[in-house]
């Protein structure tokens, strides 16, 4: 069975922020689907998105984690708290062991003690880390051999430390509670926004920001295919087709709207003052009301009447 819908919604704008995070805009949306998106991407994503962590380790000459290490400044629940903020990227769905030995340093009487960060751990070909310089542990006696052994594995949302002790590759090592989640933060704006002369419309903006293993927009297309996934096993044999888009245009009238400014035969100080606010297609224009237009920098009352003119003349 077919039925016609609301129109599909578009990703009109990505915005790179810096520091893996990522900025995108949604629109135009039906009244109240900006919320209803937003919150229900913002949920998958700090959720459901697949990830690795360190779910189990061990430390020659400690057999749990209520130890000292001679030679070695912290205890074990200190390099607990440490190995648990090392970000990994397993390319393996089964659990992968890595391997770490590495000396203290004969100057570190002088120079200080010897520390040792994730980047000092030995990766196989399907594991990499995102912070190689995060601090592990500090060796304070320059003949002391730390050997470490990891177990990485992938999976999504948080592993409680009972649940990964029951599922210890190795028994004698000590569990770690993970969090696979490769999303740090996600949050959602709904405001207003309108196309053409239809005002009833919101735009969502959400801001995404990762651990660095995957982009902001891997984990936001991620979540959308989880969503999809779900939602198309509850639909059954109903199909939905799409409604035409708020302002939707025929062929004929879309090639207007694409009309760069330049074209439109304005006067040099009315198209300069629209092109020096970003607005080059008459698609940008028309999408704004009157009172956004007389806002506009170096554009008054007569430039107003000019491009009401034009507008009409091509009959949009």
């Amino acid at each position: 069975m077919t039925t016609k819908a609301i129109h599909e919604a578009k990703l009109e704008e990505v915005n790179d922020l810096g520091n893996n995070t990522a900025e995108f805009i949604v629109r135009p949306l039906y009244y109240g689907y900006g919320n209803t998106l937003g919150n229900s991407l913002r949920r998958v994503l700090l959720s459901s998105v697949k990830g690795a962590a360190i779910t189990a380790f061990s430390i020659e000459g400690s057999t749990h984690e209520f130890t000292a290490i001679p030679g070695i400044r912290e205890d074990v629940v200190d390099i607990m708290l440490n190995l648990k903020n090392i970000r990994v990227k397993s390319h393996s769905d089964t659990p992968v062991e890595l391997y770490l030995e590495i000396k203290g340093s004969e100057q570190s009487e002088k120079a200080g003690d010897k520390r040792v960060v994730a980047g000092d751990i030995k990766l196989p070909a399907e594991v990499e880390i995102a912070n190689p310089n995060q601090v592990i542990c500090h060796i304070d006696d320059p003949k002391h051999v730390l050997k470490m052994h990891f177990i990485v594995d992938t999976g999504c949302g948080y592993l409680t430390i009972e649940k990964s002790g029951q599922e210890r590759v190795h028994s004698d090592m000590i569990a770690l509670d993970a969090v696979f989640s490769p999303v740090l933060r996600a949050r959602y704006k709904a405001e207003n926004t309108r196309v053409g002369q239809d005002t009833n419309l919101q735009q969502l903006t959400l801001t995404i920001e990762t651990d660095g293993t995957i982009t902001p927009r891997e984990a936001f297309e991620e979540a959308a295919a989880i969503l999809v996934n779900q939602y198309t096993a509850l639909a059954g044999s109903t199909t939905v087709e799409s409604a035409p888009a708020p302002g939707g245009e025929t062929e004929e009238e879309d090639s207007g709207l694409m009309l760069p400014i330049e074209e439109l035969g304005l006067s040099a100080r009315t198209a300069n003052a629209l092109t020096n606010n970003d607005i080059k297609t008459v698609r940008d224009l028309v999408m704004l009301s009157d009172s956004d237009l007389k806002d506009l920098k170096g554009f008054g009352a007569k430039a107003l009447d000019e491009v009401k003119e034009k507008i009409t003349e091509l009959n949009i």
